[in-house]
């Protein structure tokens, strides 16, 4: 049987071929797919042909790779820009600081050139004292550059404490400020930490990034009288060791900035991801995870502001129990069985007979110093450690509620400048 001639890639014409759009295509381009198929058709059988053949195909591949009108449509470039949930009263946040092109190095803490990061949505303070009537919220942060906020945290280093006021919306630059203000503390040994927090919301994802850091840094978290903390906020309040409130807590549904929803079903299916990371987050914080179903019951317009009861029964005020579990490990390896459980009975008998209303910080010291020595404390076998050492930290860090004087420090709600 005859072969049918060979097909010479150089001796084909064709004329140009036009696309629909009106674009002219070189005639090699338009026919390369057309002779690999006459190619592939040929009988290959014949050993003297095959190499021959086999070269004219691969050349009319690489033709057809190498020009435009045979590449593959590349996928659109990501945008860059976070998938972001708001917990925020029916407000949006400024869009200037929503791209995270990439996260700061793990360990960039631990030197001293910090990435570029600003405070967009707040503004924040830092004083060295508690009594914020008489001493004010302190000085202003003006930048979150390593050399600026160790002159700015410096003067905290003779009071062993600082507090952090922060007035504003939960976002990027607020993790940044609590991340960088703890290094700052840990560096400088500042171990009484307070977040004095105002903010009626802002983005969760945020949220759960700042509880994380703040679970790992020792703060205290206050919300007096005339501050609030709503919606996203309350994912950060979860975090503190501590948690003091006098102002207004909140909540109400999540929703997903630019939500493209149509239906419940796609509206719910945008948020269970984000529902889900919530429930974990408040679980690893020792707060309720029915406490995201709660939130999920509220219209994103509205606001559920919980009360001392709801607070303590979701796990948002007084001290956390998961750092209190913590707390109670790491002593017990420290100091032995006996040493906590007789701290414990201390604890107890601290808060019946010392912690009574307008009970000034000297009068609650001196109660705390005879319990101590009804229960065996200062303790020789573990260091001389007391009691009330970091017991009174913590009675120290704590913001009492309205009409009671606070260990040490004024009555809150005494500073000016509070948002209502």
């Amino acid at each position: 049987m005859d072969r049918p001639p060979a097909i010479d890639v150089h001796e084909v014409r064709a004329p140009p071929v036009v696309h629909d759009a009106g674009a002219t295509l070189h005639p090699p381009i338009a026919n390369c797919r057309h002779e690999a198929r006459e190619i592939g058709a040929a009988d290959a059988c014949h050993g003297r042909e095959w190499i021959r053949l086999m070269s004219r195909l691969l050349l009319l591949m690489l033709l057809c790779l190498g020009l435009p009108a045979c590449e593959r449509a590349q996928p659109a470039p990501r945008s860059g820009t976070d998938v972001v949930t708001l917990g925020n009263q029916g407000e949006t946040t400024s869009t200037h600081e929503r791209a995270r092109i990439a996260p700061p190095p793990a360990d960039y803490l631990s030197g001293t050139h910090w990435p570029t990061a600003r405070l967009h949505d707040g503004a924040a303070w830092v004083s060295c004292t508690d009594d914020y009537a008489a001493q004010g919220d302190g000085r202003p942060v003006e930048s979150l550059d390593f050399l600026v906020l160790v002159d700015t945290l410096s003067p905290c280093r003779d009071t062993g404490l600082l507090r952090l006021r922060y007035r504003g919306n939960i976002g990027p630059g607020f993790t940044a400020l609590v991340e960088r203000v703890g290094a700052i503390a840990r560096r400088m040994d500042i171990r009484d930490r307070i977040l004095d927090i105002d903010s009626t919301g802002g983005e969760v994802e945020e949220a759960i990034r700042a509880g994380d850091v703040i679970a790992g840094s020792q703060w205290a978290i206050w919300v007096r009288e005339r501050s609030v903390c709503h919606s996203a906020c309350v994912l950060v309040l979860a975090a503190g060791d501590t948690r003091s409130i006098a102002g207004k807590v909140g909540i109400h549904r999540l929703i997903r900035q630019q939500s493209r929803a149509t239906t419940r079903r796609e509206l719910s299916a945008e948020l269970a991801d984000i529902t889900g990371q919530v429930r974990d987050y408040l679980a690893r914080n020792g707060a309720a995870s029915a406490l995201a179903d709660q939130m999920m019951t509220i219209p994103n317009r509205d606001l559920r502001v919980l009360t001392a009861d709801e607070l303590a029964g979701f796990g948002l005020s007084g001290t956390n129990a998961v750092q209190d579990d913590l707390d109670r490990i790491t002593l017990m390896r420290q100091c032995g069985d006996d040493f906590v459980r007789r701290r414990d009975r201390f604890m107890r008998a601290f808060d019946s007979n010392c912690m009574k209303p307008g009970e000034g910080a000297e009068a609650m010291q001196a109660c705390g110093h005879d319990l101590e020595q009804r229960f065996g404390f200062p303790d020789a076998h573990c260091a001389g450690r007391g009691a009330l050492d970091q017991y009174a930290q913590r009675a120290g860090q704590a913001l009492p509620l309205s009409g009671q004087s606070p260990p040490r420090g004024p009555r809150p709600g005494a500073a000016t400048g509070a948002v209502d």
